[in-house]
């Protein structure tokens, strides 16, 4: 019987999104995260490495999930409510995201991606910048900041859940409860954007 490489590597890698999630990359083995995919250890170094490289390799691609997944598109920033609604949304139905980023800046160690991610970010903050001169967003802001506090606004939810939690007293998986942080966020992000 043939091995389903590809197969082991998904499991592998959602195993250790989780264990990552959970423990950080310090509180975790690799013996555990093969243990939760139900994989050998072994192989679980041949596809990755060491825990570092599977760590990075893991936030990368949860990385680029969330970058497919709240594109820009077409108007780009012309509703910055909805492109903060839709990051919210992300971080709702993937909340081991915000955990991950906190481990890594917890840990002190190698920034994963680095350049790419940089990349990336630095197109947000010229768009942003662009639809700053066109008139569609305030001025006022810088361009970096904007896109820093959008994101904080989206994504702070699912990093601080206990925080969210003393202020609300809400239960976040209640339906109603979640459409109304989406709401808040979409319309804290309009005002805070919006052009003077």
């Amino acid at each position: 019987m043939a091995w389903d490489t590809q197969e082991t590597r998904r499991r592998l890698k959602e195993a250790a999104v989780a264990e990552f999630a959970e423990r950080g990359p310090a509180g975790t083995t690799m013996a555990r995260i093969a243990e939760r995919a139900g994989i050998n250890k072994e192989r679980l170094y041949n596809y990755f490495g060491d825990k570092q490289s599977l760590f990075e390799t893991v936030l990368t691609d949860e990385l680029d999930k969330l970058a497919a997944g709240v594109a820009l598109g077409n108007p780009g920033y012309q509703d910055i409510g909805e492109f903060a609604g839709r990051t919210f949304d992300y971080h709702a139905d993937h909340p081991e995201l915000a955990r991950l980023l906190q481990w890594e800046g917890l840990s002190g160690g190698p920034v994963a991606d680095e350049v790419n991610r940089t990349v990336h970010y630095q197109d947000k903050v010229r768009a942003v910048a662009a639809a700053q001169r066109e008139g569609v967003l305030d001025d006022g802001l810088d361009p970096a900041h904007l896109v820093f506090l959008l994101i904080a606004l989206a994504a702070w939810w699912f990093s601080v859940p206990q925080l969210a939690a003393m202020l609300t007293g809400a239960d976040p998986d209640a339906p109603e409860e979640r459409a109304r942080r989406r709401a808040g966020v979409v319309e804290a992000a309009r005002r805070l954007a919006a052009p003077r």
